[in-house]
């Protein structure tokens, strides 16, 4: 049969992107969809036998589980890491969008720690946040403060020790993207504003940030989504101590399949870090119709 040429373009595109869409279903729907079977079952992996069915004793087991209302706690405190590192990226960026001496030098500095190895800045951070000898504790110390935080060292300090990490990891990718909004807000603009009378701060408030308003959109979800599911670098700083100071509901669920080999527990609490995702990016979606302004 002799194809036309709209029916061999189709073709082609199908072609394109079967590799995808065959990794996509190997590895992303197949597994989803076995994880939402395993939720219902008790299956301890590598005990050779098969899984069997409970129902939702999972989820009622979870829902008595005190670590697990605990690492619900960490997510939330370690995804203020997102809005805080918008915060000061946004006034990095609207420095460096000026007349900086070693402007490109500066930009590059800012976002080196984005791209820098993560077990690298969990060593370097983990020196840092050292409460005996750590630079950071010394020049409290310097400063007259007697008795310094403990850090990733104390359950009361370790979450916002992983969480200034994050903040300070994320800066520079948060920069990059408001500095390319910041160069499209037209400079004819803010002269106006500024012939009119109007401060700096007003100008930020309502000139440039609903300008950059799409991008803070995209930082937002695609943060939340990132900080959410964050593992990496939390498990390699803290392995998610001390106790369960620092385990969010990323690393309850690794813990609960690949150190206790509960499939079945684990695929309920994924289940739920999904649930979450998805009402989290939900609310986001429809409040964004208030506050982003496109065109």
């Amino acid at each position: 049969m002799k194809l036309n040429y709209n029916s061999k373009q189709k073709l082609a595109g199908y072609l394109f992107i079967t590799p995808s869409m065959i990794g996509v279903i190997l590895f992303f729907l197949l597994p989803a969809l076995f994880s939402f079977y395993l939720m219902f079952t008790d299956w301890t992996f590598m005990s050779g036998k098969s899984p069997v069915f409970i129902g939702i004793d999972n989820f009622k087991r979870l829902f008595n589980d005190e670590s697990f209302y605990r690492s619900i706690k960490n997510t939330f405190v370690f995804v203020l890491s997102v809005p805080l590192s918008m915060i000061i990226a946004f006034f990095i960026a609207f420095f460096l969008n000026g007349k900086v001496y070693l402007q490109k030098m500066l930009r590059s500095m800012y976002f080196l720690p984005y791209v820098m190895n993560g077990v690298a800045i969990a060593f370097v951070w983990m020196l840092l946040f050292e409460a005996q000898n750590g630079p950071i504790n010394g020049a409290l110390r310097a400063i007259g403060l007697s008795n310094p935080p403990g850090w990733l060292s104390t359950t009361n300090t370790s979450i916002y020790a992983v969480l200034i990490i994050q903040v300070w990891i994320m800066i520079g990718y948060n920069m990059i993207i408001y500095l390319a909004a910041l160069q499209e807000v037209s400079p004819e603009l803010m002269e106006a504003a500024k012939i009119d009378g109007a401060k700096w701060f007003q100008i930020i408030r309502h000139i440039t940030l609903p300008l950059i308003s799409p991008s803070s959109f995209l930082l937002l979800v695609t943060g939340f989504i990132g900080a959410i599911k964050s593992f990496g670098i939390i498990q390699a700083i803290t392995g998610g101590g001390p106790g369960d100071s620092t385990t969010v509901l990323s690393l309850y669920i690794y813990k609960s399949a690949f150190r206790y080999y509960e499939m079945g527990f684990a695929s309920a609490a994924s289940w739920v870090l999904f649930a979450t995702v998805l009402i989290l990016m939900l609310f986001n979606w429809y409040g964004q119709k208030k506050w982003v302004h496109y065109g």
